[in-house]
């Protein structure tokens, strides 16, 4: 109703009546009018007269009924814990694919080798639930179209030259703009999800904490809207979202890769490995040279420019 409600009230610049609300969405003026109300705690700016209603401004927020055609998939959450907490218990649950728990903050949100991702209030911050039907052997090629389809995303609304850094980190200018971590639960040769977990630096300042990190905000010189990236990354991704093998996804990917043909430096949690990243493999494997010109392959790993 929220969803409807809003369309009609965007549709028009002039005000809205009560009884062309009521007629078009088949319902009383009064539920009209307590869906107004809680439309207008939620932060919409809708005036209300005796003649009507009209929207002034709406918030800048990602809630089900802003992303249409997504509604029932969209989980959206002022403050939480963890987005990817959240996700894991829908995915258990048998939630659909392309669900998408959002928080406005996150308290306990999680990065790569169990560090913590600040999530500062200003910032993007989703868990994507996926299905996709391919083995767990080609689980990394889904984390790969996420990250081609978020680097094609910010370089399509912004022009800004983002660039990837293996496995999935966005950089601009050598700043990381954006992280992603990925969980995988399989039953045999049979995924049963795999959660993506992504956050972007948006409106927030996390130079504070982190100086090699930037923001959209400090990039364009003004506030980007949240629900503008995130519905141009959704429909960019969810092409990929079943079957990424089938679109060439890694081919794509390196186009944009920043990390081949640098120094690295690779930390696990057992050793770091240094050498020169010369490809990517098939499952998403950075190819070292190392000094002694030997090669090795990294599954799994924080990069580290040299």
């Amino acid at each position: 109703m929220k969803s409807h409600i809003l369309t009609l009230l965007k549709s028009q610049e002039d005000v809205v009546s009560g009884e062309i609300l009521s007629d078009a969405l088949k319902t009383s003026r009064v539920s009209i009018w307590k869906h107004i109300r809680k439309l207008q705690d939620l932060g919409y700016q809708i005036d209300s007269s005796a003649k009507g209603y009209r929207l002034i401004n709406s918030p800048d927020i990602p809630y089900p009924w802003e992303m249409i055609g997504r509604e029932d998939r969209i989980h959206y959450y002022p403050e939480m814990s963890s987005t990817m907490d959240t996700a894991c218990e829908l995915a258990r649950k048998g939630c659909p694919s392309m669900t998408v728990v959002i928080a406005g903050r996150q308290l306990n949100g999680r990065g790569r080798m169990d560090r913590k991702w600040l999530s500062d209030i200003g910032g993007l911050y989703f868990t994507m639930v996926l299905r996709p039907a391919i083995s767990p052997a080609l689980s990394a090629m889904v984390n790969f179209a996420a990250s081609l389809s978020l680097v094609r995303t910010i370089r399509d609304l912004y022009d800004i030259k983002a660039q990837i850094r293996w496995p999935n980190d966005l950089l601009v200018n050598g700043k990381k703009l954006s992280g992603m971590l990925s969980e995988i639960e399989a039953s045999g040769d049979i995924i049963t999800h795999i959660n993506i977990g992504i956050g972007v630096n948006v409106n927030n300042d996390p130079s504070k904490r982190e100086p090699n990190a930037t923001s959209l905000k400090f990039l364009r010189g003004q506030e980007t809207s949240i629900k503008q990236l995130l519905t141009r990354f959704l429909e960019m991704f969810e092409p990929f979202s079943q079957n990424p093998t089938d679109h060439g996804v890694l081919k794509q990917w390196k186009k944009y890769a920043v990390t081949l043909g640098r120094d690295v430096k690779i930390t696990t949690i057992h050793e770091e490995i240094e050498g020169r990243a010369v490809d990517v493999g098939e499952h998403g494997e950075l190819i070292l040279k190392l000094a002694d010109g030997s090669t090795k392959s990294v599954i799994y790993g924080d990069c580290f420019h040299q």
